[in-house]
């Protein structure tokens, strides 16, 4: 076989699939059995046993939820898949956004009894803004009070998804028997317990009916998404099960049509007609569009073919620290090759550096491969300047691919050693988890002399903390968890005048800048900085200077001290002095300007609002919406499910630590809930005099 046909071939037996799902909705245990399947494992784990392979981290083996994303490769029918498992944990979310970023398909797992949850709603539209192929699975059909329609329902109502059931089960909670192949007008039985061999027979009598109907229903959902279907089905033509197969797929890589799939991973029933729909339906790489970046020197729109020929393009998508190896850069390789030993170039960074090893991981074990190309999803060792979210390409093809969106940090605590002598030690096992976790932060306050580690909420912190003291050695005394609380001005400040001029013998310091500040046109856009100097009023290499000057004063607002966001600062006027000048000077007068600018601009506080969706036996629905009420909770929509009433609302983040153990308290336990950010809103004003307060106090501490 010529060479192109040789590399097409592999590529066209390639899937890069993540699994996805809401927290226990059963991805660990689907992937683990997905594996054992395929031959890459030869016992199955179960995550309650602490023994599933992608669960691999001690902590989550021991709290029995995914915390990262792991990865693995296997075999099946002679495609190769690479797939990764996500966690469901809200706190975890950009392990989601990262993973969904650089996957060509995703199995969107659900939970047959609660359907549809917050969190699957925002693994959803990860999916979508990253625009990621996906298919349904309905795990758990075999538990109490599982709905295989109702859960379908929600996929159109909730997530507005086109999408139809190719398999429905026989029976449900116990009685649950087997599966019926909607596209095949096939019964499948399973003949023993570990769902190695399963038998295809004719539908029995008492089913034939119910698969026509489902036929019918797919028909219908798959005519919306493909007009030659439409024709067949209007005019009622014969339609061969390898037709409805050819249009799924199509429908599948287009993102306009969606199959459910229906089992129970747990028992060992459905997961292997789940890879023969991730083989048959998802996309390969040639299947998706190339791959989008910029030109760095020329700021021009680039593609890159997915083709072991075109120049190097690959997206260095996470890194972690592994104690044998150091530090593994995981990179999705869109186009080109490598090899170890191989130089490379970091477009972001602009920085040359040289790969020592390739591996392919199984979770957290490796394989040392020589090359990788196109298609592959890899770690990398020995980079040196490389970070999460770079791109790394060819010296003389240069591109830069978009990063992923990193959400923002809603919940802080204060963190400082137990000795004063780990105080060095401290700020280095800080800084590796920064590099690793994009959606934690860390500040010094300086007004209270403690570190400030902000990220998505409590459970992730915690972990952080746990990590410390078991990978590092490192004892921590932690404060209370707090509002990550953001400042922002409310009023247009013009013609702001900041000036740093300083003469004490010898050279001296001169900057001098007119800004313009302004709130953002819309929540969510950060600093926005516009510069409009016109006839070199000041040169050019001191505009950096002042845009640094302005971000870094951003650190700190003047009402709490907390970080201000949401403001365009426009760079109007200023002058220099031809010795004097420099960097420095421009940035403290830039700082300056800043700190005047948000004086006159009206600040006010803004706290994190979460989403919140709790689901409660009917007798407590009161007592749990009066309870919300007096959390400042803005009820958005009432609905049931089953038995169970639910309640969605928006609440601000800081009238919710300990909320479980209230809600467990108010319903004896029988309520559930899932909570997750949604946006940052104003304070009211008696909140704002409570935090300005409640921070005097800690300073005079």
């Amino acid at each position: 076989m010529p060479a192109d046909l040789e590399d097409e071939a592999i590529l066209k037996d390639t899937r890069n699939i993540g699994i996805i799902a809401h927290i226990d909705a059963g991805k660990t245990t689907t992937t683990e059995r997905i594996l054992y399947y395929t031959g890459t494992i030869h016992k199955m784990g179960t995550v309650d046993q602490g023994n599933a392979v992608m669960d691999w981290m001690e902590q989550e083996q021991e709290r029995g939820i995914t915390i990262t994303s792991a990865s693995t490769t296997c075999m099946w029918k002679k495609k190769k898949i690479n797939i990764i498992d996500t966690p469901g944990h809200v706190d975890f979310t950009v392990e989601v956004e990262r993973s969904l970023k650089v996957l060509d398909g995703a199995v969107v797992v659900l939970c047959a009894t609660s359907g549809v949850q917050a969190q699957t709603e925002t693994v959803w539209r990860q999916a979508d803004r990253y625009g990621v192929p996906r298919i349904f699975f309905i795990n758990k059909i075999d538990r109490l009070g599982s709905d295989f329609d109702n859960v379908v329902g929600q996929l159109h109502d909730r997530l507005g998804a086109n999408a139809a059931p190719i398999q429905f089960p026989d029976g449900t909670e116990n009685d649950f028997k087997g599966i019926v192949d909607v596209v095949n007008q096939q019964y499948i039985f399973y003949l023993d317990e570990t769902g190695m061999k399963l038998e295809r027979k004719e539908i029995p009598d008492a089913l034939k009916e119910k698969a026509k109907e489902y036929r019918q229903k797919l028909l219908e959902r798959l005519s919306d998404a493909d007009e030659e279907l439409m024709d067949m089905f209007l005019s009622k033509k014969e339609i061969s099960p390898e037709k409805i197969q050819a249009v799924i797929r199509k429908g599948v890589i287009n993102n306009t049509f969606y199959p459910v799939l229906v089992g129970t991973a747990l028992r060992n029933r459905g997961v292997q007609l789940v890879l023969d729909a991730v083989v048959d339906y998802l996309p390969s790489p040639l299947d998706v569009p190339p791959i989008k970046g910029k030109n760095p020197r020329t700021n021009q729109e680039e593609t890159r073919k997915t083709s072991f020929k075109e120049p190097l393009c690959a997206l260095v998508f996470k890194t972690a620290n592994d104690p044998y190896v150091g530090k593994l850069y995981y990179t999705r390789i869109y186009s080109g090759a490598i090899a170890s030993g191989d130089s490379i170039y970091n477009a972001t960074r602009q920085k040359k550096e040289r790969i020592s090893k390739i591996v392919v991981m199984h979770s957290n074990k490796q394989e040392i491969v020589t090359k990788a190309a196109a298609g592959d999803i890899i770690a990398l060792i020995g980079l040196k300047e490389t970070k999460s979210g770079d791109t790394i390409c060819d010296k003389d093809a240069e591109i830069i691919v978009e990063s992923m969106k990193i959400p923002v940090p809603v919940v802080s605590m204060s963190l400082e050693p137990k000795t004063k002598g780990d105080q060095d030690k401290m700020g280095e096992v800080l800084h590796k988890f920064l590099d690793e976790d994009p959606s934690l932060q860390s500040r010094y306050d300086h007004e209270t002399s403690q570190t400030i580690l902000s990220g998505m909420g409590e459970l992730h912190l915690e972990i952080i903390i746990d990590r410390m003291k078991r990978e590092h050695n490192l004892e921590t005394i932690i404060g209370r968890p707090q509002v990550a609380y953001r400042e922002t001005l409310t009023q247009k400040a013009e013609n702001i005048v900041g000036k740093f001029i300083s003469q004490s013998g010898g050279r001296g310091q001169y900057g001098h800048c007119v800004i313009n500040v302004e709130p953002a046109s819309e929540p969510g856009k950060g600093i926005e900085f516009i510069d409009q100097i016109k006839g070199g009023a000041i040169p050019r290499e001191y505009i950096p200077a002042i845009k640094k000057g302005i971000i870094v004063q951003a650190e700190t607002g003047i009402l709490g001290g907390y970080p201000i966001t949401d403001f365009v600062v426009t760079l109007v006027d200023g002058s220099y002095h031809e010795v004097d000048s420099s960097e420095i000077a421009f940035i403290l007068a830039a700082k300056a300007a800043l700190k005047e600018a948000l004086a006159q601009g009206k600040c006010v506080f803004l706290e994190p609002i979460m989403e919140l969706e709790c689901a409660m036996p009917e007798e407590f629905n009161g007592a749990v919406i009066g309870d919300l009420n007096t959390r400042r909770a803005r009820i958005v929509d009432l609905g049931v499910i089953g038995k169970l009433k639910t309640a969605k609302c928006e609440v601000p983040l800081s009238e919710m630590f300990n909320y479980a153990n209230a809600l467990r308290s108010l319903t004896q336990g029988r309520a559930s809930f899932s909570m997750e950010p949604a946006f940052y809103a104003e304070v009211p004003h008696y909140i704002a005099e409570k935090i300005i307060k409640e921070r005097e106090e800690t300073k005079k501490k």
